[in-house]
């Protein structure tokens, strides 16, 4: 009998898109059956492709603001609006990502938040009363206190830090004299780690961010620094699950802009009306880059796969690599990894679209298991 699959990626990180991967998918899918009705739905739970992907679903408008990326270059950021809501989708990956640098061109120290206080004052300014902000994918490990200064915050008295380091010498947080006139700000969280500690954000991810061994404790005070200061002087104190997400721009939002952190999957799928597009539905299939035990931990591959559980929904999982650890297993329905069953590295790198389309086929030749 025909199925009704929803086809609903992430993105393959460093390769395809969210949407160019549920193509890939799908093609591959068609390939074995043919008769079945596919729904392609391109996910993300806060990271790079969160604006983007929620903005041409919802059909909102696209705007752009004049700001500065993490390292002050000057650029061009799109936001997204929606009038009817009175709603701003910011995605921080667009000004302040990672993925915006030359490799290695920039220390971690230099690198900081205020290119997104253009973005959150332009959304303001357009009447916006909810704003939906996903924050993974970024380059800083500043805990957000460039965006503070660039909302009008001053530490030690001061509207400038030479680097966000430095505050390991911070001694008082005044506030700023207008606050951001945003009613609502949500915020994408797809990590639940500190802000400090040994799972906090320098510890665990500054180091994809270009913080070398010897410079994570002293990042790592600086922020401890930081939280001793907004809970004495803010009535802030860095106790949010999440607060580490994006160097701990999680925290900075909570902190200076009264943001409420939300898990990335549970915005995502409260925006695009999930289980409604769930009804009816035979199979789900998802993926990312890399399937391992972190994808269980809040990501938004791990979250769809226990939704569909919930609902004894089947859900395959298809990725680059794919570990083989029981809870993974357990997890989804069915796995498959492009370098566990297709190419090595090197080729899935090269063409990345037509290995997860082989990927996608041979899956859907496994599927259903009990036939």
């Amino acid at each position: 009998m025909p199925r009704r699959a929803l086809i609903i990626p992430d993105k393959f990180k460093g390769t395809l898109t969210a949407g160019q991967a549920a193509e890939a998918m799908a093609e591959g899918w068609r390939r074995a059956h043919p008769e079945d009705s596919l729904e392609l739905l391109p996910m993300s739970d806060g990271g790079d492709g969160f604006g983007q992907i929620l903005g041409e679903i919802l059909g909102a408008e696209t705007r752009t603001v004049d700001t500065v990326d993490a390292a002050h270059r000057p650029c061009s950021a799109p936001w997204w609006w929606l009038a009817g809501s009175r709603t701003a989708i910011i995605e921080s990956a667009r000004i302040i990502g990672l993925a915006m640098l030359p490799k290695g061109a920039f220390h971690a120290n230099a690198l900081d938040t205020l290119g997104l206080a253009a973005v959150l004052r332009a959304a303001a300014g357009s009447g916006a009363e909810r704003c939906v902000l996903g924050i993974g994918g970024s380059a800083t490990n500043d805990a957000g206190t460039g965006l503070a200064r660039g909302l009008g915050w001053r530490f030690n008295g001061q509207s400038t830090i030479d680097q966000w380091p430095d505050l390991t010498d911070l001694r008082s947080i005044e506030r700023p004299t207008a606050s951001l006139a945003i009613p609502r700000l949500e915020v994408a969280v797809d990590v639940q780690n500190p802000l400090t500690g040994t799972q906090g954000c320098s510890a665990i991810y500054g180091p994809q961010k270009g913080l070398l061994p010897g410079e994570i404790e002293p990042a790592d005070a600086a922020l401890r620094q930081l939280a001793e200061v907004a809970a004495a002087d803010l009535d802030r104190p860095a106790d949010t699950p999440g607060d580490g997400a994006a160097g701990g721009l999680g925290f900075g939002l909570r902190c200076f802009a009264d943001g409420v952190l939300r898990p990335g999957f549970d915005l995502f799928a409260e925006q695009v009306n999930l289980d409604e597009r769930l009804r009816g539905i035979d199979l789900v299939i998802t993926g990312e880059g890399s399937i391992d035990p972190s994808s269980l931990m809040g990501k938004g591959v791990g979250e769809l796969a226990a939704h569909c559980r919930s609902r004894r929904l089947p859900c395959i999982g298809l990725g680059g690599v794919v570990s083989n650890a029981p809870e993974v297993n357990q997890a989804f329905s069915l796995t498959a990894g492009v370098v566990n069953e297709v190419a090595d590295a090197e080729a899935s790198q090269a063409d990345p679209a037509d290995c997860l389309t082989r990927l996608a086929e041979r899956a859907a030749r496994r599927w259903p298991l009990e036939d």
